[in-house]
């Protein structure tokens, strides 16, 4: 063998050496007995979220779908530990039209998850009552939500308060004579005032919201408010940044402080720590291109960090701009967008849910789903069709959680006009994983805001607990991180508003539930 060809061999050995396992995917709709669509017409162009959170009580992931002109729908979690999907339908009290998301979040601290519908006309908070059951609680908890397109949610403890802050997107006027081509309406903050909700606070100028992340981009211990906004509709807008302090008047991050101008068909926000510098990076997703962002500060001089983003969506190969199959060589229309370990090899991967929003002619009509493997080198590799996930359908929302407790992320996608598709994660070879659960006394008992950490012999691995981003719905309950070769680690967690709890070594292959006063806790189903 001559000196090129060695040099070429092992090159290509180093490569195939890195390339991380590709997972496998098995869908199992049918068999899973979920039968929900997002229907409509274009007052449901955007919209259709599912939210994965325990409603029963069994440690197991239930699920709650956005119907959009048909009902919403709750479907308890039949599932056995490993085996395959299987729900049932059941009557919750959600059942309601209009709705366009939904986001789970414990609203008044008392161990049961609460649900947020987003609806085209009034929004509803929905208390939890148990054995998945849920009231309207608008009334009883001074919750005012106006009669309007809501299309985006986010929420957070404010320092010292008793319950939370509340987010609402909304999108266009469809009242409007020109609807579907009218203005932007305006989005809100609802604060508490103690136990109950006061009125709402317009966050002006407002640019059309597709999805909102309260997240603590600094880690000041203050979350800000990130929203992603449609540009076919806003005149003048760009992506914003409020700054939220705690009981004060919101303000937009400017151009002068690092923020910059940037405008996208805004679809969803997703975080993690994608470097290991403690720090979130952000993924956007949009048509024609996604963004992902990486904070940029000046090395060594001690000073707080701006909010200025570097957009490494190309050179990282997370762009996803086209379709990787199909034949459909026209741009991609990405919405959902999620990060998750799916193969548990340490590293985050991205899912971006892709579909035409209308047969939109200069845009995909065979648009597949994209799974994104993150590798080594901090690239992203395609791995959609390999995995089995690269479906045609029109999609929407989604969720990656793991509905059989096997310690590996199953994937749910809604769909526009046609029912929603669940897979499950059927991965051989995988890594070793962790399945964390939050849960401190008093307000803000899911630790919303707060940092887990995971420490390994490469360093620290962080992912922030948050209630928002995505499109139209997201989870709540076990927090999935991947460990790789590990059979054991160092966790702790960084709770609300910078308190840090000790490190503790756990086992790997487990449920733990940790609190700041408590040793962690191993859970296991039943």
């Amino acid at each position: 063998m001559n000196r090129l060809a060695l040099i070429a061999s092992l090159l290509a050995t180093a490569a195939q050496a890195e390339e991380p396992l590709v997972p496998s995917f098995v869908e199992e709709t049918e068999a899973s007995g979920v039968a929900s669509s997002y229907d409509g017409g274009w007052e449901y162009m955007v919209g259709g979220g599912v939210a994965a959170f325990d409603c029963s009580g069994d440690g197991f992931p239930d699920l709650a779908f956005a119907g959009g002109e048909s009902a919403a729908s709750l479907w308890r979690n039949l599932s056995a530990q490993g085996g395959p999907l299987r729900f049932e339908k059941v009557e919750s009290g959600i059942e309601m039209d209009g709705v366009t998301g939904t986001y789970p979040l414990d609203v008044d601290g008392d161990g049961v998850q609460d649900l947020m519908l987003l609806r085209q006309g009034e929004s509803v908070l929905m208390r939890g009552l148990g054995a998945c059951r849920f009231e309207r609680a608008d009334e009883s908890w001074g919750f005012r939500a106006p009669d309007a397109w809501t299309s985006a949610f986010s929420a957070t403890w404010e320092d010292g308060a008793e319950w939370p802050t509340l987010a609402l997107g909304t999108y266009i006027d469809p009242k409007e004579e020109f609807f579907p081509w009218g203005t932007c309406t305006d989005n809100l903050l609802f604060r508490p005032e103690g136990r109950r909700f006061g009125g709402p606070l317009p966050l002006r100028p407002s640019y059309c919201a597709l999805s909102m992340l309260f997240s603590d981009w600094d880690r000041s211990g203050t979350p800000a408010l990130r929203i992603a906004n449609d540009r076919e509709y806003y005149k003048g807008g760009q992506e914003q940044m409020w700054r939220v302090p705690p009981g004060a008047v919101p303000s937009l991050y400017t151009e002068a402080e690092g923020w910059k101008y940037l405008r996208i068909w805004g679809m969803g926000i997703a975080s993690r720590d994608l470097d290991g510098d403690g720090y979130p990076e952000y993924a956007l997703s949009s048509m024609m291109d996604n963004k992902l962002q990486t904070l940029m500060r000046a090395p060594g001089d001690g000073a707080a960090p701006r909010p200025d983003y570097s957009d490494v969506a190309f050179p990282k190969g997370a762009i996803a701009q086209r379709p990787y199959t199909g034949g459909d060589v026209r741009p991609s229309t990405g919405w959902h967008v999620e990060f998750a370990d799916v193969n548990n090899d340490t590293r985050p991967d991205l899912f971006i849910a892709k579909g035409n929003v209308d047969e939109m002619p200069d845009f995909a009509a065979q648009d597949p789903n994209n799974l994104l493997l993150l590798c080594d080198d901090g690239t992203f590799r395609e791995a959609g069709l390999e995995a089995g996930i690269a479906s045609m359908a029109v999609s929407r929302g989604g969720t990656l959680a793991d509905l059989n407790l096997d310690g590996l992320p199953d994937l749910v996608v809604t769909n526009r006009r046609a029912n929603a598709q669940l897979w499950r994660n059927a991965t051989e070879g995988a890594g070793h994983w962790l399945e964390l659960r939050l849960e401190q006394p008093g307000p803000n008992r899911d630790g919303v805001g707060a940092w887990i950490e995971v420490r390994l012999a490469d360093g620290v691995h962080s992912r922030e607990v948050t209630v928002g981003g995505g499109q139209a719905g997201g989870s709540m309950g076990w927090w999935h991180m991947g460990l790789g070769a590990a059979e054991e680690a160092e966790v702790r967690v960084v709770w609300p508003h910078g308190e840090a709890g000790e490190w503790e070594t756990v086992r790997a292959d487990g449920f733990y539930v940790l609190s700041p006063d408590a040793a962690a806790r191993a859970w296991s189903p039943g």
